[in-house]
């Protein structure tokens, strides 16, 4: 008896003392994390965290900037939230997207020139720590829902080998809302869709690619438990990118609208409107809302040849002017202590990584050499940014500044290179920044011509490689101040040197052939092998024509001597 009841007393001891010591470790990771709550202004556990990135959205393209597309649920979003209006991201669609993944400038990635194009052997360099894997090391369940556009020339570049647990979404920069195909030109055209690292041919039915993202943002908040671990969901928007497809509900909104393209946008921005408001109405129905930190953000300017529009901003997308690079952003959560307000901080999307990891009670190792800020007291509590300025690129491919020198830059910089800083209330550009016109809003027009924004170009300033404005007190950027105010321009120079002397090289390879989806079962994905599968794959291959063709080569080569003997 007694045999018996000693090892069932110490089983029991030992469950209890177990039980006890993960209760204590519970509480006291709880009172140290409500203290550091307490102290920093943070939430006493792990938040959700939702990040939406749209793409191509104008600065005028939602409601409350003045626009004539209704955004509802944006507008209450950001009216309860906290408007970021002093906001940039990059020009394009990868530079942003990597340097929200990373945290750092495009010139510490390699990724400076233009954007990862679907032929490219090159993605985000796999050397670089992701946000989701940072999550995950905090422990969180980390999902992918939209567009990647990092590159997936070899299966080590997608999303699931980057950091998150499940990716459903398009690895190109845009496609066919539909149908999910895309043409990179002629010969060149494939299917890109994906669940995991697979295509998701059983997952397309045809549906519209915004309510499809939707539908399945809501299913992993509907199959995920928020009270048992703290979740993060990437939801990356293919809308409102051309083409301009929309399902025929939502233009009937816009017939007052005579221009076609700006009919057709207005109309894709109410469907991702509406998109967003059934998603909060999930994470209010799924019991996540309470802690959870929404993050809304465009990657780039409106492009207004599709559409878009960012009046009454100088430029573009692809363009360095306000236009191409200032982006409606805001910051909606109940764990906001001041909601309801404006944060007019200077703001980069770098300072995503640094921010949420930070929120999420994850580790921000010094190797990780990051160029964004932890902006989350400036933006919750008003608080000064730590950011006070930006390296918005330097790209060294793009020299086309006819009239650019190292003479127009007093020696200290090439002003043909393009690149653009800022550094507190200035702001200096060199090279040719991009299409710099002011366009106005086309809805407006009184002529029914899509294209009458065509006459009302203001071509300024031709043959120029250097420009300084104040933007706090000209955010349109019409008055050139780098005549007046030279010591500020060399000095702003002095600062682009110093950067460039960080940059690594430009990783923009050549286009590859065997990219060609007609080789990979029409569908866009990874071709390339590194040098270990190659050679496995080379043996397989050389196994089966040893194997099976052997016979019938020696016979060829026998037939072949056969021939010549008889020739002779």
């Amino acid at each position: 008896m007694f045999i018996l009841l000693v090892p069932v007393t110490l089983f029991l001891s030992f469950i209890i003392s177990q039980t006890w010591s993960v209760q204590m470790s519970w509480e006291n990771w709880n009172a140290e994390h409500r203290n550091r709550g307490n102290e920093f202004g943070k939430p006493s556990s792990q938040p959700h965290i939702v990040f939406i990135l749209v793409d191509d959205q104008g600065f005028r393209d939602v409601g409350y900037h003045g626009s004539e597309i209704k955004t509802p649920t944006l507008d209450r979003l950001a009216a309860q939230g906290v408007k970021l209006e002093n906001y940039y991201v990059q020009p394009l669609c990868s530079p942003s997207r990597s340097q929200l993944m990373t945290g750092r400038y495009q010139i510490h990635t390699g990724l400076q020139h233009s954007i990862i194009r679907a032929t490219q052997p090159n993605c985000l360099p796999l050397e670089n720590v992701t946000l989701p894997q940072k999550l995950k090391q905090a422990g969180y369940s980390t999902h992918m829902v939209g567009k990647w556009h990092l590159g997936f020339y070899k299966r080590g570049c997608l999303p699931t080998q980057r950091g998150f647990d499940t990716f459903f979404g398009s690895l190109l920069g845009s496609g066919d809302y539909y149908s999910h195909y895309k043409c990179e030109g002629p010969g060149m055209c494939g299917y890109d869709l994906y669940e995991g690292e697979e295509a998701a041919w059983e997952q397309d039915r045809g549906l519209y690619s915004t309510v499809m993202f939707t539908r399945k943002a809501i299913g992993i908040l509907a199959n995920h438990n928020p009270h048992r671990q703290p979740l993060f969901l990437y939801l990356a928007y293919q809308a409102v990118h051309s083409p301009l497809q929309v399902p025929a509900r939502y233009l009937e909104r816009y017939k007052g609208i005579p221009n076609l393209q700006r009919r057709k946008y207005a109309a894709m921005v109410s469907c991702l409107d509406e998109a967003i408001h059934n998603l909060t109405l999930a994470l209010k129905r799924y019991g996540y809302y309470d802690n959870t930190v929404i993050v809304y953000s465009s990657d780039n300017g409106g492009q207004p040849l599709v559409g878009g529009s960012n009046w009454p901003l100088r430029g573009s997308k692809a363009t360095y002017w306000e236009g191409g690079i200032r982006a409606v952003g805001f910051v909606h959560s109940p764990l906001l202590v001041n909601k309801g307000t404006k944060c007019r901080s200077l703001v980069h999307i770098t300072d995503w990584f640094p921010t949420l990891v930070t929120l999420g009670e994850g580790t921000l190792d010094e190797d990780l050499n990051l160029d964004g800020y932890d902006v989350w007291e400036a933006i919750s509590e008003g608080h000064p940014s730590p950011r006070q300025d930006i390296l918005h690129n330097i790209d060294p491919i793009y020299i086309k500044a006819k009239n650019g020198s190292w003479k127009a830059g007093y020696g200290l910089w090439n002003t043909a290179i393009q690149a653009a800083l800022r550094v507190g209330h200035w702001k200096l550009l060199t090279g040719v920044p991009g299409y710099s016109d002011w366009v106005p809003p086309q809805t407006f027009s009184n002529q029914r011509l899509t294209n009458r924004w065509h006459n009302e170009r203001v071509r300024w300033d031709r043959g120029k490689s250097i420009w300084l404005f104040n933007i706090t007190a000209d955010p349109y950027e019409r008055v050139d101040l780098s005549q007046r105010y030279p010591h500020i321009v060399k000095k702003m120079l002095m600062r682009l040197a110093q950067y460039n002397k960080t940059a690594v090289p430009v990783r923009y390879p050549a286009k590859d052939l065997r990219s060609n989806p007609q080789y990979n079962g029409g569908v866009w994905g990874p071709w390339y092998k590194d040098e270990q599968e190659a050679q496995e794959e080379d043996e397989r291959y050389h196994n089966l024509f040893t194997n099976h063709l052997g016979k019938r080569k020696w016979k060829k080569k026998s037939n072949r001597k056969l021939k010549r003997k008889v020739e002779e």
